[in-house]
């Protein structure tokens, strides 16, 4: 080996040993720098309890806990006011007598409308937009749902619907009892124009078909 390259091979393990050493003490230097920000954090953390000295928290006797919120009252007083309006609105003391028509099949129009409006009913040029069946409902329970299918179907914007009271034959006697409930009921509603039996197909005897007056359709 000549005297050359062994003093290349010496200075570059010289080199090397320079990088090794830098490496060593730029990581003293990253560690150092490291625990020195370490301690000032901790210094900064305690730096209340340095100073003041230990504390001991005080109790609390006076402390306010808050109930959750209340849920929204729901207005019953309303809703009984409403159904009580509901029920003396439709009375089953109201004598219809006089205000349907005496023909083969007892209708009712209010004062104003024609009988051409009856007669239409009657052979199914209004299309029946919505039913209500009331059958095995006991009276209170009949009332109000047909109080509140009126009103509803009154709002929505309905004109044709109908009613289906059933035919009396499963009460006692085969009395239709309901079926004329239903005609006092429907006289007293001001939504009512006019109503009819109902054709065979569509439940004879045993239903009616309503007008009602128009309304201003709303979403409810």
């Amino acid at each position: 080996m000549s005297q050359a390259f062994r003093h290349q091979g010496l200075h570059a393990l010289g080199g090397i040993s320079k990088e090794l050493k830098a490496q060593r003490e730029r990581r003293e230097a990253a560690e150092k720098a490291r625990k020195e920000a370490q301690a000032a954090a901790d210094r900064e953390r305690h730096l209340f309890t340095h100073f003041i000295g230990a504390v001991t928290p005080l109790p609390s006797k006076d402390r306010v806990t808050f109930a959750q919120e209340p849920p929204v009252p729901r207005p019953l007083q309303l809703e009984l006011d409403e159904q009580r309006v509901l029920q003396e609105a439709m009375s089953d003391e109201f004598d219809v007598s006089t205000l349907l028509d005496v023909d083969d099949q007892l209708s009712f129009r209010r004062t104003g409308i024609g009988t051409d409006v009856t007669r239409k009913l009657r052979s199914g040029q209004w299309s029946i937009q919505r039913q209500l069946d009331l059958h095995g409902l006991r009276t209170d329970e009949a009332r109000e749902a047909l109080g509140q299918f009126i009103r509803l179907s009154h709002r929505t914007g309905l004109r044709c619907v109908r009613v289906v009271h059933g035919k009396g034959l499963g009460s006692p006697g085969k009395t239709p009892v309901l079926k004329s409930k239903v005609q006092r009921w429907l006289v007293q509603k001001k939504e009512i124009l006019a109503f009819v039996q109902a054709r065979p197909a569509e439940g004879g005897a045993g239903a009616l078909v309503v007008l009602l007056q128009p309304g201003k359709r709303t979403l409810y």
